[in-house]
């Protein structure tokens, strides 16, 4: 486990956990932010990494967003958040590591927005998800952009406009997030989740990224057209890797990846 001001990161079996661990409630600051960007860069170019996982230290809260301590001491609303954007990862550009949000307890604000920034989302069922911002005068800007796109749009816009709490269960039930489990088991189902991916051609979990990107304003027939002259596309299915899985597929074995 390496530790850094204000969180930690572990990796393991191709899997990076990335744990908020701010006291008392894993609350961000730029610096913090910044931190977090570059361990997320570093996922990047690390061959080691296949997934990362994003959690909080605790079973009380994921992230209550900004620290607005930091802000009573001077920090700016619009300060320089690193690399990948508040908490680290969700404006890195580029992204071709899947990040799983494993939610152990309240995500508020920018913890919620977060949250919303992953590919996937394990909950604890203790777990809430709110953006309070109206009620104090600011806005969730990214969370106003990203909500109406998870959930259905007048959900959306009652979390927006009245700051209501929305349990693990709802987020389920609206098909936000992939699962809730007891606190207990939250990192295991996370890792369950993350194992799954681990399987599956790196190429190919990076082209599904990009793809996803750079066609989620297009019909389904310009993106289909589009995607043809991405270089993730062509890079994934002209691989050796992609030789290999229809290799092994024919010989009954589970492939061995290679990444190029």
């Amino acid at each position: 486990m390496t530790a850094h001001p204000g969180f930690s990161v572990e990796v393991a079996a191709g899997v990076a956990v990335l744990t908020i661990d701010r006291p008392k409630a894993n609350a961000i600051d730029a610096a913090t932010s910044a931190a977090m960007g570059e361990a997320f860069l570093g996922f990047e170019h690390d061959p080691g990494v296949r997934v990362a996982i994003i959690t909080g230290a605790g079973d009380r809260f994921f992230s209550a967003g900004w620290d607005l301590g930091a802000a009573a001491d001077g920090e700016d609303f619009d300060a320089d958040y690193g690399v990948g954007g508040f908490g680290g990862f969700p404006d890195l550009p580029g992204r071709r590591t899947p990040v799983i949000a494993a939610v152990n307890g309240m995500a508020v604000g920018g913890g919620f927005e977060i949250a919303m920034a992953a590919d996937l989302i394990v909950a604890a069922d203790h777990a809430q998800f709110f953006l309070p911002e109206a009620g104090i005068g600011i806005l969730p800007d990214a969370g106003s952009i990203r909500l109406p796109r998870l959930l259905p749009p007048h959900v959306a816009r009652e979390l927006l406009l009245t700051g209501r709490r929305m349990s693990a269960a709802e987020a389920a039930h609206h098909g936000m997030v992939n699962r809730v489990v007891a606190g207990a088991e939250l990192l295991t189902a996370a890792l369950d989740l993350a194992a799954g991916i681990v399987a599956s051609a790196p190429l190919s979990v990076a082209a599904i990224l990009d793809i996803g990107r750079r066609t989620a304003q297009m019909d389904v027939g310009e993106a289909m057209t589009a995607i043809k002259n991405l270089e993730s596309y062509r890079t994934a299915i002209d691989s050796e890797d992609a030789h290999e899985g229809n290799l092994s597929f024919v010989e009954k074995r589970s492939p061995v990846w290679k990444g190029r």
